[in-house]
């Protein structure tokens, strides 16, 4: 990830062998890391199972939120593309009843139109 991306708060991709050895112990019996991404120090993983947004805080990074999101409480989603002179693209994803959404912006080396085929693979079941 460059450090433009970086400092704007894009999003790259994340090894899933990196992830696993990172946050493995977050894992529950049979769910496995299908895709993840950094922000910053922030990570956003994609399970079989579930979204897990890891949430750095603090200037020493010590204090870590962790946020679990089952794929059958996500209601809608939706994509925005990078176009000619935008630097990134955008994830908003609404979870129950929740009127705002989270949002990711991602860089242009991320796929969006893979990240979104993971989400809708799980919650179009």
């Amino acid at each position: 990830m460059g450090i433009l991306s970086g400092i704007l708060g894009n999003a790259g991709v994340v090894e899933a062998s990196k992830l696993n050895s990172e946050f493995g112990n977050l894992l529950t019996e049979g769910e496995s890391i299908e895709v993840g991404f950094i922000i910053i120090r922030d990570t956003f993983i994609f399970t079989n199972k579930r979204l897990i947004l890891v949430d750095v805080q603090g200037l020493t990074g010590k204090k870590i939120e962790y946020l679990s999101v089952p794929y059958c409480k996500i209601t809608k989603f939706s994509i925005e593309t990078a176009g000619r002179f935008d630097l990134d693209a955008e994830l908003k994803i609404w979870v129950g009843s929740d009127l705002e959404p989270i949002k990711k912006k991602f860089n242009k080396k991320v796929n969006i139109y893979d990240l979104q085929k993971v989400l809708a693979a799980h919650t179009l079941i």
